[in-house]
């Protein structure tokens, strides 16, 4: 299947057109950025316009085979000179302010990428859009500041079609992406490549595998056991499917690990944790924060959460993060548990991207040692 290029990605190819013919005049039909995953995006420069301080340009947003909504849309940049400084030593790098424009949605929540009133533009973009500016600054020898304004046309009524406004995200789409590429999500092909890599393990002889639906947490679990979360099976939101495969491979053991924005939804039974399933985050934590004796307006302040993060702070400033987090895992582990069946065991550890682990079932920490003294860790 094709893969295609994020909005991140557009972003910052456009912001290079732009900030190319801002400094050296003519028309740039197309341009080449490389992407954080390692792969050129060669992109075509659409609806040009230049005039004295600014230029601005677009790139169409193509997904390849994902199923995506932002596929077609145009991504623009505008990129304008604010100000002049000729004291800045060349060695220093020029100030690139990055703003929101038409169609770029504005955070109104907290708990996302970006802080309360920024745009919808993720750290990785944001980084992507600095450097590829800075680039074309430091061919032109200029020194002062740029101003990159990223707008989507159409963008409010795109946004329509995705979760933006439950998660606090008003006003248009989020431009989005850590690899810089969109890979296609045909699930099939998710789950023969997650039985693959389980079948792989098993005809090494192994009885034991450890399993995360991600990357999220990856130097956390380094630091705190020297395990390197790229070891694991990725079982991405198929947490289910994944066990039953390993049950069906012959694993005696099998350890999950993860963030508990995904980790959490296994308390109530939710396998599959795609949020077009199933999204009861907030109000799992708020039942098992009850249960550890939160107060109603704790437990309200919970169900006003968008992101589990956030719920934690809360739980914290209560006083009964541990004994909420407790409770959780019991639940946890209890479907994690009849999942997996009689033949198989299973343990789990549930970790934040701030705060590290939260909790873990009693025999998790013993199989992460003997994992990671595997001779293959």
């Amino acid at each position: 299947m094709r893969f295609g290029f994020t909005t991140g990605s557009c972003a910052a190819a456009a912001s290079k057109a732009a900030a190319y013919m801002l400094f050296f005049g003519g028309n740039v039909s197309e341009i080449t950025i490389k992407t954080p995953k390692g792969i050129d995006y060669n992109a075509e420069i659409l609806d040009t316009k230049i005039n004295k301080n600014e230029v601005s340009c677009g790139v169409r947003k193509d997904g390849g085979d994902d199923p995506d909504v932002t596929t077609g849309a145009i991504v623009v940049s505008t990129v304008r000179i604010l100000s002049v400084d000729n004291n800045i030593e060349p060695a220093e790098i020029p100030e690139i302010i990055i703003k929101g424009g038409v169609g770029v949605g504005k955070v109104t929540k907290p708990g996302l990428d970006q802080p309360v009133g920024n745009a919808a533009i993720n750290h990785v973009p944001r980084e992507m859009i600095t450097a590829e500016v800075t680039s074309i600054c430091e061919i032109a020898d200029f020194r002062g500041v740029i101003e990159v304004t990223i707008s989507v046309p159409g963008g409010e009524e795109i946004a329509k079609k995705t979760f933006n406004e439950r998660l606090g995200i008003v006003g248009g789409i989020s431009i989005i992406g850590t690899s810089g590429i969109v890979e296609p999500m045909s699930t099939q092909a998710i789950l023969d490549t997650i039985k693959l890599e389980l079948n792989q393990r098993r005809v090494k002889g192994f009885d034991i595998v450890a399993i995360t639906p991600g990357n999220y947490g990856l130097d956390y679990m380094k630091k705190a056991y020297n395990y390197d979360l790229d070891k694991s099976v990725k079982c991405s939101n198929f947490i289910g499917d994944t066990i039953d495969m390993a049950a069906e491979l012959g694993f005696k053991k099998v350890l999950l690990t993860g963030h508990i924005g995904k980790i959490i939804k296994v308390a109530g039974g939710i396998m599959n944790t795609h949020s077009k399933m199933g999204d009861c985050r907030m109000e799992l934590m708020a039942a098992e924060a009850i249960k550890s004796n939160a107060s109603a307006e704790v437990a309200a302040k919970i169900l006003e959460c968008v992101a589990t993060e956030e719920g934690l702070n809360i739980l914290d400033e209560a006083g009964i993060l541990g004994a909420t987090m407790d409770n959780l895992m019991n639940r946890i582990y209890g479907n994690l548990k009849r999942r997996a069946g009689e033949e198989m065991e299973i343990e789990c550890i549930m970790y934040s991207n701030d705060r590290g682990e939260l909790a873990k079932s009693k025999g998790a920490e013993e199989w992460l040692i003997s994992l990671v003294q595997e001779p293959e860790q």
